[in-house]
């Protein structure tokens, strides 16, 4: 749960909205804020993004052994999320007076830390400001297919446009990220159907991703249609015909499933 959600929608978004262009200009923030970001070589195994205070500066480290580049999807987000660290004020008051440490931070995974769900939150809305990004499905029906036309849209990745299409789009999602055969996370609109997956650790064999993990052969982009019963727990009896489809983004040890009822 992020505590002061509504205050990080509105300063996140009231930034963007400052700028004409639909893929929120993060280099014109940087130079309107007098920010120093730091593209460097910092290992795979190390973190996304690092910002820091020193002698009355912020900087911003990312790292690009990572696929963090300015251009880049995630890059952009890893950016975002940092910026975050430096408008929130309870975080940049935090590292101004060193109550806060400076800390790794990391992309596409499950956020544990307040302070890292806070920057996630903020980046989302820096980049995909609900004003814009509600016109864009407004009418439209769900599908893979307008995931991706958004996140071409806002220059973002499938994963972090699904995450704020699930939050305010016209049409409940859940997404469940595996890695190795077991999940790494879940997600779901507010008022998905079902919240709780069959399996609290392992992929469900018979959902697409989990096919995909019992012989990992080529990485795949497929949708088919799934039975409730098969991938959520606590399906009632008049429910076990209900039917749902789900797209499976796979890529090595990977995968990402985007699941939705018609």
């Amino acid at each position: 749960m992020i505590r002061n959600k509504q205050s990080i929608k509105q300063l996140a978004e009231s930034i963007a909205l400052e700028y004409q262009e639909k893929i929120t200009p993060l280099d014109k923030i940087l130079d309107d804020e007098g920010l120093s970001v730091y593209y460097d070589s910092y290992g795979k195994n190390s973190f996304d993004g690092m910002t820091l205070y020193d002698k009355g500066k912020f900087y911003i480290h990312i790292n690009t052994d990572l696929g963090n580049r300015p251009d880049s999807a995630r890059g952009r987000f890893t950016l975002a999320h940092e910026l975050g660290h430096y408008y929130i004020d309870s975080h940049r008051i935090g590292l101004k007076k060193g109550l806060l440490e400076p800390h790794p931070s990391r992309t596409n995974q499950k956020q544990f830390n307040q302070i890292e769900r806070e920057a996630d939150f903020f980046a989302s809305c820096l980049l995909m400001p609900e004003e814009r990004f509600s016109k864009d499905f407004y009418r439209k029906t769900f599908s893979i297919e307008l995931i991706d036309f958004l996140k071409d849209e806002y220059g973002v990745s499938r994963t972090a446009c699904a995450f704020r299409f699930a939050d305010i789009g016209n049409h409940d999602i859940m997404i469940v990220y595996g890695v190795s055969g077991k999940v790494g996370w879940k997600y779901c609109s507010e008022h998905f159907p079902y919240k709780y997956l069959l399996y609290e650790n392992k992929v469900a064999p018979n959902t697409v991703m989990g096919e995909y993990f019992k012989n990992v052969t080529d990485d795949l982009f497929k949708k088919e249609e799934i039975w409730a019963v098969d991938i959520f727990n606590y399906v009632k009896e008049d429910d076990t015909p209900r039917k749902f489809f789900e797209h499976c983004i796979t890529y090595r040890d990977k995968a990402l499933s985007i699941i939705w009822e018609e």
